[in-house]
């Protein structure tokens, strides 16, 4: 049989077993994932700090930073999403009034909705979504504290990791897997960047809107855009669709809720399709197909935490692939570049430096 037959029935079965066990043993590896994203973002704080403070004191510094930084972030949207669940609570006849008007009007039309499907796709429904989320959120907390103790861990041992990488093996792989480290740490910085940047762009631009049309609660439409433009083209499309539900609530009126439906989209399209690849230009270097498959893979393996980690995941293995002579097919049929476009050289340094 031929070798490479051999080896590409190997990587499949290799392939296989990983994705298996990232599927069914979530809380091993998820924590871990979200650990080294976090890694690569903070690593040039605490090589910072490490030239005036003692390293110790630079990791406690950087870990109680991240942290202050992300809980103000999550308070921040467990207010907007209040807001949103506690008008809904208290509008709940109106939300009950419209569905039985436009359950009527289907079933006048010769349209009848099953029984079943409206059972459920009801009010109490969606209210228990507004719940349920609620409840998620809460559990963040258990997975997030995971986080933080293996992000301390990492930054502690980072630079003995990079030291020990290099002197094991081939001292030629032992470089590129170095300059890789490096620029996935330099890529995954600038993905965040760009990103809450365009997400505070959509925030405002939300909020601005909502307000100009009366559109209640016009601040927490606008936090939970800026939150949901996180997760590529399924917060998007999220944070599009319920304020113009909620504009049909609030109004009644069909005309209004296209209205809403239509300028929201227009704002998502603008600053996703113009902004975005604007300030990215070809750094991330990936197709708009593998990050629409990123995002729903890495859902139906990890839930909501894979929508929002699968496109670095794929930023990173990309990168990786990229380095190496025998991979660096892949990372150029999955790049989205032109084929003259040649990838910038490979870096030697950690990450951060």
């Amino acid at each position: 049989m031929d070798n490479n037959v051999v080896r590409i029935a190997c990587a499949l079965i290799i392939a296989f077993l990983i994705v298996e066990a990232l599927y069914f043993a979530p809380a091993v590896f998820e924590p871990v994932a979200f650990a080294l994203f976090a890694i690569a973002l903070v690593w040039p704080l605490q090589k910072a700090l490490q030239r005036w403070i003692p390293r110790g004191l630079a990791l406690i510094v950087t870990v109680l930073v991240t942290v202050i930084i992300v809980v103000k972030l999550a308070s921040i949207v467990v207010w907007g999403g209040g807001l949103i669940a506690q008008w809904l609570s208290q509008n709940f006849d109106r939300f009950q009034s419209l569905y039985v008007a436009g359950t009527q009007w289907l079933e006048l039309h010769d349209i009848f909705i099953v029984a079943m499907v409206a059972e459920r796709f009801n009010v109490i429904w969606l209210l228990r979504v507004f719940q349920e989320v609620a409840v998620r959120v809460n559990t963040l907390v258990g997975f997030s504290l995971l986080v933080f103790i293996f992000m301390a861990m990492g930054l502690l041992e980072a630079e003995e990791f990079a030291q020990n990488l290099q002197s094991l093996g081939n001292e030629a792989n032992g470089a590129r897997l170095l300059a890789a480290i490096a620029k996935i740490a330099k890529k995954f910085r600038r993905y965040m960047l760009v990103r809450t940047i365009a997400s505070i762009l959509t925030g405002l631009v939300v909020w601005g809107f909502c307000l100009a049309v009366g559109l209640e609660p016009a601040a927490a439409w606008g936090v939970i855009a800026f939150a949901l433009n996180y997760i590529p083209f399924i917060g998007p499309l999220i944070a599009t669709l319920l304020p113009a539900l909620f504009a049909f609530a609030q109004t009644g009126s069909w005309e209004t809720a296209l209205f809403v439906l239509a300028t929201l989209s227009i704002v998502q399209f603008l600053i996703g399709s113009y902004f975005e690849p604007l300030f990215t230009a070809k750094t991330l270097a990936i197709s708009p197909f593998l990050v629409v498959f990123s995002v729903f893979f890495w859902g139906f393996i990890w839930g909501l935490p894979g929508t929002f980690i699968g496109v670095p995941i794929a930023i990173a293995c990309l990168t990786v692939c990229e380095q190496f002579p025998g991979s660096r097919w892949i990372a150029v049929l999955l790049s989205g570049r032109a084929p003259d476009d040649k990838p910038a050289p490979p870096e030697t340094s950690i990450p951060g430096r």
